[in-house]
């Protein structure tokens, strides 16, 4: 329940569509990308490429691939292997930070929602600064 209760605070909280609170389409455009990117690059296996998505701040704590793919296999299963996905609500968190909500389902059926903030690069580019993941209690198989 408690997991349901995040999730639906975390939906209610974030605005939704492109221009949320002020985030450029061009910027939820390479969210996206970015995010589809890695989700593919982890499901294909290929370490080197997920974790080239990863903010400095994450690869500082993880600090080579195998640790950062160690990370992912053990605390967000269905990130790292999943059935589909799709891309919800594009808001700003407390930090200021954008924070992009993709609606998981697992290879378990069950479905989740997994909050990416983003952090823009020194030379523009963004990259992922954290996951937060979440199983929404009742739906699914």
């Amino acid at each position: 329940m408690r997991n349901l209760v995040v999730a639906l605070f975390l939906l209610l909280n974030l605005g939704s569509g492109a221009s949320a609170q002020g985030v450029p389409p061009a910027d939820a455009t390479q969210f996206q990308t970015i995010i589809s990117s890695q989700l593919e690059a982890l499901k294909a296996d290929n370490g080197s490429l997920a974790y080239s998505f990863a903010a400095p701040i994450v690869q500082q704590t993880f600090p080579n691939v195998d640790s950062f793919m160690s990370m992912v296999q053990r605390g967000y299963p269905p990130v790292y292997h999943n059935k589909g996905y799709e891309f919800g609500a594009l808001g700003i968190d407390a930090l200021g930070r954008p924070v992009q909500q993709v609606k998981i389902t697992g290879l378990d059926g069950e479905h989740y929602v997994a909050a990416y903030s983003m952090q823009q690069q020194p030379d523009g580019s963004w990259k992922i600064s954290g996951c937060t993941l979440m199983k929404i209690e009742g739906v699914g198989v």
